[in-house]
């Protein structure tokens, strides 16, 4: 297994390098860049695509110049802008050093904010982990005992509408579930139970340890029920058919012959062949709840996260934030794999990876 994982742990060096090789590639002929974003709201234009039409990726192009021209903004002050942002080195040598500082776990400085993406990261993740660690949590927290009900209840009246249910709600968008709560109960229209926004009240410092912990989940509440809403569907109808499979197999028949309770043979024979991979992946799935939706979430509910945080870098065409958290969760992404793998291994140490690459 430690050969595996060495393994493992040297391929996220070639990954990473492909990932950032990929984007840095596609920024380069994408219209506007930090430079023009600059220069447009300077003029008060406000959007960058409002504004300077040529370049892309930051560089700026000859219809750069004489647009800036026409706006009566001196050559020097671009060249000092350029030389400011970098960009009056050719791609490949800005590459180069980015790569190098990264190395050095040196992610920049955000443009426009003058703050370091790693300060800005940091700043940002207690709302990305509230979201995606609670929404992973309950959603095992019910889709396991549920899964379990809907395999010994197969083809019941119960399975069926649990089903149907089930379906239903991971055919609402998160984000339409997320404004319906708020319409109903955040004031919207009906009652006022919890929190518009925020992750914490503006008196949060004042309040007793027990009172910030309420007034944590006060807040967390709503924003986790959106984003979890469709985790259920699938987590659910892969623990009942984990379940479903182990049900029909030999062994199983025999433990019911010796006369076991079906609580034994469920809990103590069933329950971990059919959860190895449902708990196994538990890493995988807080990253794609940490990851997917965020973003709508986040901004219905006016949390300041991850999500927003690159959303606006994109915008901004913010290139340090947009990179460095690329890189940052790109590593993230792939340590994950690595544990997910591990987790295999520890509910079921028959499993050797090894010997199946082999």
């Amino acid at each position: 297994m430690g050969a595996y994982i060495l393994r493992r742990l040297l391929l996220i060096i070639p990954t990473l390098l492909g990932i950032m090789i990929i984007n840095f590639t596609l920024v380069q002929f994408v219209p506007g860049g930090p430079i023009e974003q600059i220069l447009a709201n300077i003029e008060g234009e406000g959007d960058v695509f409002q504004g300077i039409a040529g370049g892309g990726g930051g560089e700026l192009s000859a219809a750069s110049d004489e647009s800036a021209g026409r706006r009566g903004l001196p050559a020097d002050f671009i060249a000092q802008l350029e030389a400011e942002f970098g960009f009056d080195k050719p791609p490949l040598e800005r590459f180069l050093d980015m790569l190098w500082n990264y190395m050095r776990l040196d992610f920049g400085e955000s443009y426009f904010r003058s703050v370091s993406v790693i300060d800005l990261v940091l700043e940002k993740m207690p709302v990305s982990i509230s979201l995606g660690l609670w929404s992973t949590v309950i959603a095992y927290l019910v889709s396991i005992p549920l899964g379990i009900r809907k395999a010994v209840r197969d083809g019941s009246s119960f399975d069926t509408w649990t089903s149907g249910a089930i379906i239903v709600a991971y055919a609402i968008p998160g984000f339409l579930f997320a404004i319906l709560l708020l319409v109903l109960f955040a004031g919207g229209s009906y009652w006022q139970i919890f929190p518009l926004r925020g992750l914490t009240s503006d008196n949060w410092e004042q309040l007793s340890p027990l009172g910030k912990v309420a007034d944590y989940f006060w807040h967390i509440t709503l924003p986790v029920l959106a984003s979890t809403i469709s985790a259920f569907a699938t987590l659910t109808l892969l623990t009942k058919n984990s379940f479903l499979d182990e049900i029909k197999k030999a062994y199983v028949i025999t433990a019911r012959a010796k006369g076991l309770k079906e609580s034994r043979v469920l809990y103590g024979h069933i329950f971990r062949n059919a959860m190895l991979i449902v708990i196994a992946g538990f890493p995988a799935v807080f990253i794609g709840v940490f990851f997917s939706g965020s973003l709508i979430i986040e901004t219905i509910f006016s949390l300041d996260g991850l999500g927003r945080l690159g959303f606006e870098a994109a915008v901004a065409r913010d290139y340090p934030v947009i990179f460095g958290t690329l890189f940052i969760f790109g590593l993230i992404g792939l340590i994950v794999g690595i544990l997910s793998d591990l987790m295999y291994v520890l509910v079921d140490p028959r499993i050797d990876f090894e010997k199946r690459e082999g």
